[in-house]
C-alpha cells in the first residue's frame, strides 16, 4: 500500500541528509515535508507559544511537497498534521536523516526525535533516523541504504501499528556494517562543560561542550555497544515516563497523608 508520508528534521529544510530522506521515502509513497527554516538541534519537544508561527512553501514536484517553518521541529509535526495535512492524514512519519547521533540519553535532547514522538503522539507509526556523524557533507550512501531496507521491512511487517523507533547509523562504509541490531538505549549521562569567552563588547559569553559517560561499558545489548560494534542501533522509545519501580515505593511514603 502506497504510504502518505510526512518528513521533518531539526538540521533544516535544506539538510542534505533531509534531501536524502526525501528521496529514499518517496519510493514508498507521496511524501510531504514540513522542516524547520534553520537549524533547531537540541530543541527536544519543544513547541512555539509566544510567537506566531510561518509557513513557507519551497518546492512542490510531483508526489513530493516541500515545507518551512518558522518553528520547531514538534511545531513542524503539529502544523502539519493539525492544518496542512488535516482532511488527508499521514500514515508514516519520519525525522531526519539527522547529522550526528542520538544514541544513549541523547535521546531526550533530540529535535530529531522530538518530532518522532510527536508523530508517535498522534498515533502514527514513526521513525527518526540519525547518522553518527555532525559533518553536514557526510556521506550518506549506507544510511540511504539502510532508511529503504528497514523502511521496507517495517512497512511490511508493521501493519500500521503506533510505534516509534529511534535509528541510529555508524559512520562507517555500507561494506563495513554488520547489520541491525533492535536494541535498548544505554545507561548513562552527560558531563556538561562551558567554556567562557569575552565578546567584542566586553560581555560574558559560554559554549557548551560535554561527554557522555557511560555507566555499562560492558553490556552488549544496548545501542552504544551496537555502533561501537559495526551495527546499525534500533531502540523502540515511548512516551510514558512512568517509573514503575517507584510506584509502590512513592505509595508508601505518600499513603497517610492528608
Amino acid at each position: 500500500m502506497k504510504q502518505n508520508i510526512l518528513i521533518t528534521n531539526d538540521d533544516g529544510v535544506y539538510s542534505k541528509g533531509l534531501r536524502a530522506l526525501i528521496e529514499e521515502a518517496s519510493h514508498f509513497g507521496r511524501v510531504t515535508v514540513v522542516a524547520p527554516e534553520h537549524g533547531m538541534s537540541g530543541m527536544s519537544h519543544a513547541i512555539t507559544m509566544a510567537n506566531p508561527l510561518y509557513l513557507r512553501k519551497v518546492r512542490i514536484s510531483g508526489d513530493v511537497s516541500v515545507y518551512a517553518c518558522s518553528g520547531t521541529p514538534v511545531d513542524c509535526v503539529k502544523i502539519a498534521v493539525d492544518y496542512l495535512m488535516k482532511y488527508d492524514a499521514p500514515t508514516l512519519i519520519l525525522s531526519g536523516i539527522n547529522h550526528g547521533s542520538n544514541s544513549n540519553i541523547s535521546v531526550i535532547y533530540s529535535g530529531t526525535m522530538g518530532a518522532a514522538t510527536e508523530g508517535y503522539s498522534y498515533g502514527v507509526p514513526s521513525i527518526g533516523f540519525s547518522l553518527v556523524s555532525h559533518d553536514v557533507a557526510a556521506d550518506l550512501t549506507a544510511s540511504r541504504h539502510y532508511v529503504r531496507k528497514i523502511l521496507e521491512r517495517f512497512l511490511e511487517r508493521n501493519g500500521g501499528e503506533p510505534v516509534c523507533l529511534n535509528v541510529n547509523i555508524p559512520t562507517l562504509p555500507l561494506s563495513d556494517i554488520k547489520g541491525v541490531k533492535v536494541c535498548r538505549q544505554t545507561k548513562g549521562y552527560w558531563v556538561e562543560e562551558f567554556t567562557r569567552n569575552v565578546d567584542p563588547r566586553g560581555r560574558d559569553y559560554y559554549w557548551l561542550t560535554g561527554r557522555f559517560v557511560n555507566l555499562e561499558p560492558e553490556a552488549e545489548d544496548n545501542d552504544e555497544w551496537a555502533l561501537a560494534n559495526g551495527y546499525v542501533s534500533v531502540v523502540p522509545v515511548t512516551l510514558d515516563m512512568t517509573d514503575r519501580k517507584a510506584l509502590t515505593r512513592s505509595g508508601d511514603w505518600f499513603d497517610s497523608l492528608d
